[in-house]
């Protein structure tokens, strides 16, 4: 049945590097011990009565897939990359989904979590597959990446002198597909995990779909994602408290609440990189423009206090 104590519709978007820490091996128990921390968070947004979707980055977890696809090749078959974000959506959607719906539980929220496969449509003239610039996986030597190149026809640059990385395309996301089982499931009270790691990338065959090598930007497939199923809130979890212009110098300045214009402008003016908070103003931006009306970005311990307006970076329309 559904619940109608939860009415206003949030997407929370988690960062993989909330699960797998820069500081730890990134083990199973670790990755666990995390989740447990973040879905702590989680309560604070249903104790403010959102009915919530939870979307979640895959980076650490998708590059050590890669890593063991790569060191097994001499004894099974490889997995292509579609294959390997599917593989990171259904084990951290099962980590998820147990760690919050046993936090749930502990609480006494009759909520069930429910991890969805999800599948991201883009466009197979996309840009981006003429310009691969998305870096994933292991760091090589040079000898080992032009052994790479040669075998596998990867592009593959060197990573600001960290050694040399493979880099795949990663297209504009379309249309989420499962957004429709989604929108149901909500209805009927669950609490969604869904488009994991940006969800797989599909493109269009005539009418029938087919994975493709590429990773979405998780931010952006967040936002395409809370516009399809008309939540009002999107909240972008990510390492820093608050986003801040001119940032990591003298004149930083951290921003408490900002509109979709000066957002625009300030993107514009180029204070957020595109390996850094500009996917996520991008795709604050689009999800304001597609319908939403609020947009908040915080560190997952401040997402009670961001909530209350204290703290965070809040985005609105005006």
């Amino acid at each position: 049945m559904p619940n109608d104590k939860f009415k206003s519709l949030a997407l929370l978007a988690i960062g993989g590097n909330s699960i797998t820490k820069a500081d730890q091996e990134g083990n199973i128990p670790q990755q666990f011990s995390n989740s447990r921390k973040t879905a702590q968070h989680i309560l604070d947004m249903l104790a403010q009565g959102y009915n919530l979707v939870i979307t979640h980055g895959n980076g650490p977890q998708i590059g050590n897939t890669l890593l063991r696809v790569e060191l097994s090749s001499h004894s099974v078959y490889p997995l292509p990359l579609d294959t390997c974000v599917s593989d990171t959506q259904g084990g951290m959607g099962y980590m998820l989904q147990q760690v919050i719906g046993n936090t749930l539980r502990e609480e006494g929220i009759k909520k069930i979590p429910l991890t969805i496969i999800t599948q991201v449509l883009v466009d197979q003239n996309d840009p981006a597959f003429l310009n691969p610039t998305k870096p994933i996986g292991p760091f090589y030597s040079q000898t080992k990446a032009q052994d790479l190149i040669r075998e596998n026809g990867w592009k593959i640059i060197e990573d600001s002198g960290r050694g040399y990385r493979r880099v795949v395309p990663s297209p504009r996301p379309l249309e989420i597909i499962e957004a429709e089982a989604i929108k149901a499931l909500i209805r009927n009270g669950f609490l969604v995990i869904a488009a994991g790691g940006g969800g797989i990338p599909v493109v269009k065959d005539n009418n029938n779909l087919r994975g493709i090598e590429a990773v979405i930007d998780k931010d952006l497939a967040s936002s395409l994602l809370a516009s399809q199923i008309q939540a009002e809130l999107l909240l972008i979890s990510t390492d820093v408290e608050q986003v801040a212009i001119f940032y990591n110098t003298p004149k930083e300045i951290k921003l408490s609440n900002i509109t979709l214009k000066e957002a625009e402008k300030y993107l514009n003016d180029g204070h957020f990189p595109a390996g850094s908070m500009g996917p996520k103003i991008l795709a604050s931006i689009a999800f304001l423009k597609g319908g939403g009306k609020t947009v908040i970005i915080t560190n997952p311990q401040n997402i009670g206090n961001a909530l209350a307006g204290k703290t965070g970076t809040k985005i609105t329309l005006n």
